[in-house]
């Protein structure tokens, strides 16, 4: 422990699971429902854009509902009572790190409660609907999108990602399918780079080779008792 002083952690769908967000690849998930195509790529919003408004718009809604659950409040007192350098990376797109207390966050794939518009670039908070193409509070243009990563597009602040994996003393993935990159290839990046990794998974993910140790449970109770662990309370 005393060595440890720089942590990444990847976040993924199986944190937010336990507060009752759907995942998409599991049996019954988002991609059961609806096609990958149509609602998470930039040619589907183009064919479709009320289809895709519509989707994010019930996803924005039901976020809204639910609250962070004792993984995500883990990690916010991580957050608060770690000393060394923490940066939180989660693919979800919900708010429910920060609504838990979490300020070292990154969201590579973007937020629900945020509206970007493709014509000025501006991003601005938002809980409402999209789909009566309301005005741009920046430009007025009735162009505003979700403001999530789709497929074929590029994550957000991943030289931020890479620069805190290469300062990194211990990398450690919660939840993830192991499937998504350039997420699913954090891990042996930063194997590569000397970097200790954990894995806390409800079960072995595609990736669990890669990691020197995997731990299998709820979310809900695998990060608590890590992050007792860590800051030497357990």
């Amino acid at each position: 422990m005393a060595e440890l002083r720089n942590i990444v952690v990847l976040t993924g769908a199986g944190i937010s699971a336990e507060s009752g967000i759907d995942t998409f690849r599991d049996a019954g998930g988002l991609w059961e429902k609806h096609r990958v195509e149509d609602v998470a790529t930039p040619q589907g919003y183009e064919r479709d854009p009320a289809l895709v408004q519509r989707f994010y718009d019930a996803r924005r809604e039901a976020v809204q509902k639910v609250a962070p659950n004792p993984a995500h409040e883990a990690l916010a007192r991580l957050d608060r009572e770690w000393e060394g350098g923490l940066l939180i990376v989660t693919q979800n797109v919900d708010d429910l790190h920060e609504r838990a207390g979490a300020s070292r966050v990154v969201h590579m794939h973007g937020e629900l409660l945020s509206a970007l518009c493709p014509i000025c670039e501006r991003r601005h908070h938002w809980t409402g609907p999209l789909i009566d193409r309301p005005e741009c509070p920046s430009c007025e243009a009735r162009s505003l999108r979700p403001d999530v990563v789709w497929f074929g597009e590029m994550p957000y602040q991943m030289d931020r990602i890479y620069a805190a994996l290469r300062s990194a003393h211990l990398f450690v993935s919660i939840g993830t399918s192991g499937a998504v990159y350039p997420a699913a290839g954090f891990v042996s990046d930063a194997r590569e780079l000397g970097v200790k990794t954990l894995e806390l998974n409800l079960e072995r993910s595609e990736g669990s080779h890669w990691f020197h140790e995997s731990r299998q449970g709820p979310a809900g109770k695998l990060v608590p008792e890590w992050v007792e662990e860590l800051l030497g309370t357990g």
